[in-house]
């Protein structure tokens, strides 16, 4: 017996060893704008209106920031069509600095977004949809803490199975809960345009009294602001699995942004024609309240939809993560098993599985504006990174193809933004929480050294059986490398 589990054992070591397999499942036109709305109209909009306003100070800069940070997304989103359309390979940032600046600076990206921004990101969504599933089953009181947290990491699991399961069904799942939040935007869209036509306009009145002159609160305004529009350079970290990327990447990019923008900031308008200021301030979840006031008897659906929303904005995260630490592991910035895909579903199994388990450890702390502030630092450094590399190899690499090419005035907007919004914080309120981020992007190059640049021998005889056992037991190959 012993002879034959031996003999067995090797059979699958050679087959997973020299299988080399490619996923053939690829995402369409239309998946790849529910990818983009899916993830940008999160769980954001139902969250972020109550700290633009209180950062803005009133309603008209409140909205105009809404609308700014639609123009700012869509012409950071241009920028990420020329780099997506020029380096046609997944992993978004991280292959467009890798181009431009090198490894180095490549690695501090997936070190950081890896390991923090990407699973911080997946908790805090899931942590907003656990609050709006949760709130019907506490019509007078907030729940508790542990139940919004044991349905946030039960929402984890479940949307990390069926992103191992199948790219297909993701894509399913995505297109579903796509439509699902598109409805209740429409839903409070058209109550307001209805209320507003009523003549419910006196909180529009007189829209710029009380507001925020403030260096570092408009920065802050706009961080937030700009978190509920994250997700506008998702579908680039899928560009090998998208069909025809040099025309549906940027097309998706056109519709999708302008479309989440206008619905942004017409809810935003609905919301302000049945709440004061400081009645939206004081709400807990300011588009439940709308509902309660607008939607009696059926504000239920309120949340019911908001927590769908929430949902699919999560599997659009959970969906774009896996594959950059799949990137990463097969440029050997990462442990190489994270770079092997599921020998049966064509999945990236070990990266979706890691990304997983790191957002269940975030949740558990969870305070949710700390880490979005964290998230919104860090994150803003790497967009201007990466604009700025565009604007580099315009002048390096003159010899790439670029069927698509914004002006480039465009992309130092967006570099110069996104300088303004990772120093205005800093500059108006330091706080040690910005020290520790930086401390903690540097410090992936104690890593760097020995494991990537050097290929410690040592490293490599302790990571072989343990990378041995866990592609048996995971059952993943190596996925055929993208030129």
């Amino acid at each position: 017996l012993q002879t034959k589990h031996s003999s067995a054992e090797s059979n699958i070591q050679k087959e997973l060893k020299y299988t080399k397999i490619k996923a053939t499942e690829l995402i369409g036109l239309l998946s790849g704008i529910s990818l983009i709305v899916g993830t940008m109209i999160g769980s954001g909009i139902f969250i972020s209106p109550k700290s633009v306003l209180l950062y803005s100070g009133a309603v008209g800069p409140c909205l105009l920031i809404w609308a700014a940070c639609g123009v700012l997304a869509t012409m950071g989103a241009l920028c990420y069509a020329e780099l997506g359309t020029m380096i046609t390979k997944s992993g978004a940032e991280y292959s467009y600095l890798m181009e431009a600046f090198g490894s180095v600076v490549a690695y501090l990206y997936s070190w950081t977004t890896v390991m923090v921004l990407k699973p911080s990101s997946f908790a805090i969504i899931t942590l907003s949809f656990a609050e709006y599933a949760s709130a019907p089953f506490y019509p007078d009181c907030t729940p508790p803490l542990v139940v919004i947290k044991c349905l946030s990491a039960a929402a984890i699991i479940i949307i990390t199975g069926v992103n191992c399961l199948s790219v297909k069904l993701a894509s399913y799942v995505q297109n579903f809960f796509t439509g699902a939040k598109l409805i209740i935007i429409i839903i409070i869209v058209v109550a307001g345009i209805v209320l507003m036509a009523q003549g419910k306009t006196e909180n529009v009145s007189n829209a710029f009294e009380g507001s925020a002159t403030s260096f570092g609160a408009i920065g802050l305004a706009f961080y937030n602001g700009l978190w509920a529009y994250d997700g506008w350079n998702q579908l680039n970290f899928i560009t090998e699995e998208l069909k025809n990327p040099y025309r549906n990447l940027p097309l998706a990019i056109v519709i999708g942004i302008p479309l989440v923008t206008v619905c942004y900031v017409f809810v935003n308008i609905a919301y302000f024609t049945v709440m004061t200021p400081s009645e939206l301030l004081s709400s807990s979840a300011v588009a439940v309240t709308f509902g309660d006031r607008v939607l009696y008897p059926v504000a239920w659906i309120v949340p019911l939809f908001v927590a769908f929303s929430t949902f699919g904005s999560a599997n659009g995260s959970c969906f774009t993560a896996g594959r950059l630490s799949y990137v990463a592991g097969r440029e050997g910035h990462m442990v190489k098993i994270l770079s092997y895909i599921s020998l049966k579903r064509y999945t990236p199994l070990p990266a979706l599985l890691f990304n997983g388990i790191l957002a269940i450890f975030y949740i558990m702390p969870a305070d949710i504006n700390t880490l979005i502030n964290y998230f919104s630092f860090a994150q803003w450094a790497f967009y201007g990174l990466t604009t700025l590399a565009l604007i580099v190899m315009r002048f390096t690499r003159k010899d790439l193809d670029r069927p698509v090419k914004v002006p480039i005035v465009i992309a130092g907007i967006v570099t110069l933004v996104s300088c303004y919004l990772v120093l205005a914080p800093i500059i108006d309120k330091p706080e040690w929480e910005y020290l520790y981020c930086t401390i903690f992007i540097f410090s992936g190059l104690i890593l760097y050294f020995p494991l990537v640049y050097k290929k410690a021998n040592w490293a490599r005889k302790i990571m072989r059986p343990i990378t041995m056992h866990l592609q048996l037991l995971m059952e993943v190959v190596p996925a055929e490398k993208t030129e």
